[in-house]
C-alpha cells in the first residue's frame, strides 16, 4: 500500500476519536509544608490615561488601545459562574458601579452571591487606585470614602486589602492613613525603585511591616508587599485572546502537547519567586491593564495548570485572592522586616527617575487642588440648607474630583484630551456645586424676622478666575448708588483673617464691615502682565473678551467666623481725597536701570525683605519681631530635557541634561508698590516669567506669585523650570518634605535609608513630591516654603531649596503615553504655550517654632475664603439680611491641630458605620 495511504488512514483515526469533556481538579486549598502558589486573577483598569474614562468603559477609540471594561465585568460572572472554585478581584468603583447600575435584577442578585461566596472580592475600593505623590491626603479619603460607601450600601462589606499596584512610588500615608486607619489587612503595590527592588529580593524583604506615622507607631502599621517586577504574570503565562504565550495543550490526541513542558515552566517560576519570598507562598498577580475581556481565556488555562502542576505535586497551585494570600502570611507567625518612611523616588531603570510627574501639567494640578477645596466648603454649606434629593447638588463634582486623583489623572501623564476629559468634568461639578453655594448663602443670610415671604432670593455670583484677574461680579460700576456686597465665608474650624484683592474698575471706593464701620484698604495698580493673561485666557476659558478693563486690585482685611460668614460692603467714597483713591499716593516706584546704590526694605509690618536696589534682586529676610536675619536670594532657571532616545525627559521621568540661568533678553523691570496693607515687588525675570513677591502688615511670611509661560521651544529644547531660594544655612544634605499633604519626612541628598543609593542621577534623584511644603534648618533657624498645588521640589546644595513650576517637552519618555509633554492653548486656531500662575510662601523662623505655622497656614492655603457677590440698593441689604453667622457654637472654636475635613448629613454618608476593624499583631525584626 501506498505511503500516502496509510497516512490517510492514520489521520481519519485520529479525527474520529469520541471526543470526551475533561474535568479539570481546581478545588485545591493551601497545603502545609508545601510551596503554595496563589493565583490572582485580576484586571487593572485604569479611569483614564491613553483613552478617557467613558471610552475605557464602553470599548470606544479602540485605534488608541484596545480595551473595554464592559466586556471585562461582563465576561467574568459566567466565568465566575463556571467554576465555583475560580476566583476574581475587581479594584475600581468609577467602573464597577457604572457596570453595575446598568444590570438586571437577576445580575446584581448573581454576583451579590458571587461576593458573598468570596469567588468576586472588591479590593482597594475606592472610585479610582489614586496616585500618591500629587493627590492631597484630603482628597484621597474622599475618593476611597465614595467606593466604601458603595460597597457598604449594597453589600455590607468594607474592603480588607490595599491593592496600589500601578501608582509611581508610594507615601507613608498610604500606609498609615489610607490602609491601617481604614483597616486594611494588607497592601499591596508594585512600583519601586529598581535599585531598592534588587536588594530586597536579595534579602527577601520585599515584604515588610510597613509603620508609615512616628506619631501613630506600631498602632498603625500594615503588612505591607512589593511584588518581585510588577504586576503582571511570571514571563510567559499571558492568556488574553490574542497573547503569545504557550497554552497547557492536554490532548494527546492532538499536535504539540506539551503538559509536561508546561508544567516544569510553571514550577521552575514558583521556585524563583520562592527563593526570594519569606514563607512557603507566593502570589501570581495573573493578570494586566484591561486583561479579561473574554475570561475563558484566562481561567481555561488557570484551570489546566491548577489540575496538572497538583497532580506534579512539587508545588501546590490554587484559585486565590489578596486577602487569602494575607491570612496565610499571618498564619506562618514570620517575622518581617520593618519599614519607615516612604517608597520615593521611583526609579525603573538607570537615568530613569519618575520624579517629572510632580510637576507635569501643573494647570490641572491647580484647578483640582482649587476644586478640592472648593468642594470641601460647598458640603458644608449643603449640610447648613439641607441637601437636596435631586440636582443641583455636590455629586458630580465629588465624582470628577474622585476620577481627577487617579494615578493618570492628577500626574499629568495621560494623553491630552483626557487630561481634557479631567478639567471638562471639574468645570461641570463646579457649576453644578456653584448652584449649590448660592443658594445655600441665599438661604442662610436670608432672615424671616427681617423680610417678607415674597422678597426675591438674593443671586450670588462667585469668581472662579480671580487667580487670572477676571472677575465681574466685581468690576462693576457703583456710581449709580449701589452697594457690592462681599459674602465672605471661612470652611476652616477657627476664626480667620486674610486680606482679600478684587478686580475693581473704579479708583473711589470704599469698604465697610458688616457693623457699617468703613475699614482700611488698599489700590493696586494691575500690571500689563495680569492683564495679557486675563484677556488671553478669559477667552481661551469662556470665549469671549472682557467686557470692561479693570485697573486695580482692592485690597482689604476681611475676618470669619469658624465654619462661618462675614458680610463686606464696596461703595463708591463720597471723599474725593480719599488716600486709598489717589494710587501715586500709595506706591513708591524704583526702576532698576536706575542703578542705585542703596538697598531697599519691602514689608509693612515685623517682617522686611531687602532688596539690592541696583540690580533689583532680593537679598535678605529679617523679622523684627522673631528677630530672625538671613541673607536669602531667589532665582529662576531651567534644565534642558534630554532627549536622548535610551531615556528622555517627559511627561513621567524627569532628565535633566544641562542646568541654564534664565537671562533677562532686555525685558527685565524692578517695581515696588507701596501701602498701608501689604507691599509688591513686581519684577518681569524675562519676556516669559513674571514675579509678584507681597508682604502683608500683619503676617509673617512672603507671598511669592509667578506667570511662567508660555515657555519658548523655537530653539528646539524642552525646559523645565524651576525656581531656586538661596541661604548660607549650613543643612549637612539633610532637607524635609511633607508626604501627602500630611507627616513631613528627612530626606537627605543622595542617600537612601534602606541601601547603598548608586548616584546616576543626582539632580532627579533627589526629587521629591510636595503637596503642601518643604524645608531645611540648621542650629538656630527652619526655613520654610509652602506651595498652593502638587510639585516637585529638592535641596540639590546646602542651604538651597528649589521648586519645578513649569515643564514643556518635546519628546515622549517611553512609557506608554506616547505623547510629548507640550502643552498649548488654542485661540482660534492659533496655539501657544501653556502659561502657568500659581504661588507659593516664605517664611523662617526660629529653631523649633516653624512647625505650627506649616500646618496651619498649609491649611489656609488649602481652604482659602470662599467668596460671593451680589449687589444691593443703599443700605438694604444691611437691614434685611444676616450679616454674619457660624456654624459651631459662638463660643468654641477647633484647636489649632484639629481641621475639619467632612461635614454632611447622616442620610448622606449613610447611617451603615464604616469603622475601623481589629488590626492583627504582626512581629518585626529591626528596620533595615
Amino acid at each position: 500500500m501506498a505511503i500516502g495511504a496509510w497516512i490517510l488512514i492514520a489521520l481519519m483515526s485520529i479525527w474520529c476519536v469520541e471526543s470526551k469533556y475533561m474535568v479539570y481538579n481546581t478545588t485545591s486549598k493551601i497545603v502545609p509544608g508545601k510551596l503554595n502558589v496563589h493565583l490572582v486573577a485580576h484586571s487593572h483598569d485604569d479611569v483614564g490615561w491613553l483613552k478617557t474614562v467613558d471610552q475605557y468603559y464602553v470599548g470606544s477609540n479602540n485605534s488608541i488601545q484596545g480595551a473595554c471594561v464592559q466586556n471585562v465585568l461582563d465576561s467574568i460572572v459566567p466565568a465566575l459562574l463556571a467554576d465555583k472554585n475560580r476566583k476574581f478581584i475587581y479594584v475600581e468603583q468609577a467602573f464597577f458601579q457604572r457596570w453595575w447600575r446598568d444590570q438586571s435584577e437577576t445580575v446584581q442578585e448573581t454576583v451579590k452571591q458571587l461576593i458573598n461566596s468570596g469567588q468576586l472580592e472588591l479590593i482597594n475600593g475606592g472610585m479610582c487606585m489614586h496616585d500618591e505623590a500629587t493627590s492631597h491626603y484630603i482628597d484621597m479619603i474622599d475618593q476611597t470614602t465614595l467606593g466604601h460607601r458603595f460597597i457598604k450600601q449594597e453589600f455590607n462589606l468594607t474592603p480588607r486589602i490595599g491593592w496600589q499596584i500601578d501608582p509611581f512610588g508610594h507615601s507613608a500615608v498610604q500606609a498609615y492613613l489610607l490602609s491601617a486607619e481604614v483597616g486594611f489587612d494588607s497592601l499591596f503595590f508594585a512600583r519601586i525603585d529598581y535599585q531598592d527592588r534588587a536588594k530586597r529580593k536579595d534579602e527577601k524583604s520585599l515584604e515588610v511591616v510597613w509603620r508609615g506615622s512616628k506619631s501613630l507607631g506600631s498602632s498603625a502599621q500594615i503588612f505591607a508587599g512589593a511584588f518581585p517586577e510588577n504586576y503582571e504574570p511570571p514571563s510567559n503565562f499571558y492568556y488574553e485572546v490574542n497573547d503569545d504565550s504557550p497554552i497547557v495543550q492536554d490532548n494527546m490526541e492532538l499536535f504539540d502537547y506539551n503538559v509536561p513542558e508546561r508544567v516544569n515552566e510553571f514550577v521552575a517560576a514558583a521556585l524563583s519567586q520562592a527563593n526570594i519570598t519569606r514563607t512557603n507562598h507566593v502570589m501570581w498577580t495573573m493578570g494586566t491593564d484591561f486583561k479579561y475581556q473574554y475570561a475563558h481565556t484566562w481561567f481555561r488555562q488557570m484551570d489546566k495548570f491548577i489540575h496538572y502542576v497538583n497532580q506534579d505535586g512539587r508545588v501546590n497551585a490554587l484559585y486565590s485572592t489578596p486577602s487569602i494570600y494575607t491570612d496565610a502570611k499571618y498564619a506562618t507567625n514570620e517575622a518581617w522586616p520593618l519599614k519607615t518612611d516612604d517608597y520615593f523616588p521611583y526609579a525603573d531603570r538607570i537615568n530613569a527617575y519618575w520624579t517629572g510627574y510632580f510637576t507635569s501639567r501643573p494647570g490641572l494640578k491647580g484647578y483640582v487642588r482649587t476644586m478640592s477645596s472648593y468642594y470641601l466648603a460647598a458640603r458644608q454649606l449643603e449640610f447648613f440648607k439641607g441637601r437636596s434629593k435631586v440636582r443641583p447638588n455636590t455629586d458630580y463634582l465629588a465624582d470628577a474630583l474622585a476620577l481627577a486623583q487617579h494615578h493618570d489623572g492628577l500626574t499629568g501623564t495621560s494623553k491630552q484630551h483626557v487630561a481634557n476629559d479631567y478639567a471638562k468634568r471639574l468645570s461641570i461639578g463646579y457649576e453644578e456645586a456653584k448652584k449649590v453655594v448660592e443658594t445655600s448663602l441665599a438661604s442662610i443670610t436670608s432672615s424671616s424676622s427681617k423680610t417678607d415671604s415674597g422678597s426675591p432670593v438674593t443671586k450670588f455670583q462667585q469668581c472662579l478666575l480671580l487667580n487670572i484677574s477676571y472677575c465681574p461680579a466685581s468690576e462693576v460700576d457703583l456710581s449709580n448708588g449701589k452697594n457690592l456686597v462681599v459674602v465672605v465665608y471661612n470652611p476652616l474650624g477657627w476664626k480667620r483673617e486674610d486680606v482679600i484683592r478684587i478686580p475693581v474698575i473704579d479708583e473711589n471706593v470704599i469698604v465697610k464691615d458688616s457693623e457699617g464701620k468703613e475699614i482700611e484698604s488698599q489700590l493696586l495698580p494691575l500690571p500689563n502682565a495680569s492683564l495679557t493673561i486675563r484677556n488671553h485666557y478669559s477667552v481661551a476659558y469662556l470665549g469671549k473678551f472682557p467686557s470692561v478693563t479693570p485697573k486695580y486690585w482692592l485690597a482689604f482685611s476681611a475676618s470669619a467666623p469658624p465654619i462661618g460668614l462675614n458680610t463686606y460692603f464696596i461703595s463708591k467714597s463720597k471723599r474725593p481725597d480719599t488716600v486709598v483713591a489717589a494710587p501715586s499716593k500709595s506706591h513708591v516706584v524704583y526702576i532698576s536701570e536706575e542703578k542705585q546704590n542703596d538697598v531697599i526694605e519691602v514689608g509693612p509690618g515685623d517682617l522686611k525683605l531687602v532688596y539690592s536696589a541696583n540690580q533689583g534682586k532680593l537679598i535678605g529676610y529679617i523679622n523684627s519681631r522673631t528677630m530672625v536675619k538671613e541673607s536669602v536670594g531667589q532665582s529662576y532657571s531651567f534644565y534642558s530635557g534630554s532627549v536622548d532616545k535610551k531615556q528622555a525627559s517627559g511627561a513621567y521621568v524627569f532628565r535633566p541634561n544641562h542646568t541654564y540661568s534664565t537671562k533677562s533678553d532686555g525685558q527685565a523691570s524692578f517695581t515696588v508698590l507701596r501701602g498701608p496693607l501689604l507691599d509688591e515687588v513686581h519684577q518681569r525675570i524675562n519676556s516669559w516669567i513674571y514675579q509678584i513677591t507681597r508682604v502683608y502688615k500683619g503676617k509673617e511670611h512672603a507671598e511669592f506669585e509667578f506667570i511662567v509661560g508660555p515657555i519658548p521651544t523655537d530653539d528646539g529644547i524642552g525646559k523645565e523650570v524651576v525656581t531656586q531660594i538661596s541661604t548660607h544655612m549650613k543643612t549637612n544634605k539633610t532637607f524635609y518634605t511633607d508626604s501627602s499633604g500630611r507627616d513631613f519626612l528627612e530626606r537627605i541628598r543622595d542617600y537612601r535609608k534602606d541601601w547603598k543609593l548608586e548616584v546616576n542621577q543626582p539632580v532627579a534623584g533627589n526629587y521629591y513630591p510636595i503637596n503642601l511644603g518643604m524645608y531645611i534648618k540648621d542650629a538656630s533657624k527652619e526655613l520654610s516654603i509652602l506651595v498652593d498645588r502638587s510639585v516637585g521640589g529638592a535641596s540639590i546644595k546646602d542651604g538651597h531649596l528649589e521648586l519645578m513650576l513649569h515643564r514643556r517637552l518635546l519628546h515622549d519618555d517611553g512609557r506608554g503615553v506616547a505623547e510629548a509633554l507640550n502643552e498649548t492653548v488654542c485661540i482660534l486656531n492659533k496655539c501657544s504655550g501653556l502659561t502657568v500662575v500659581g504661588k507659593y510662601y516664605l517664611r523662617i523662623d526660629p529653631l523649633g517654632e516653624a512647625a505650627k505655622w506649616r500646618r496651619s497656614f498649609g491649611q489656609e492655603i488649602y481652604s482659602p475664603f470662599l467668596l460671593a457677590f451680589t449687589e444691593q440698593e443703599g443700605d438694604g441689604w444691611t437691614n434685611s439680611h444676616v450679616l454674619s453667622f457660624t456654624g459651631m457654637d459662638p463660643s468654641y472654636v477647633l484647636p489649632d491641630n484639629v481641621a475639619m475635613i467632612t461635614l454632611q448629613s447622616k442620610e448622606t454618608l449613610s447611617n451603615k458605620k464604616m469603622g475601623k476593624k481589629s488590626v492583627k499583631k504582626i512581629p518585626q525584626t529591626s528596620s533595615l
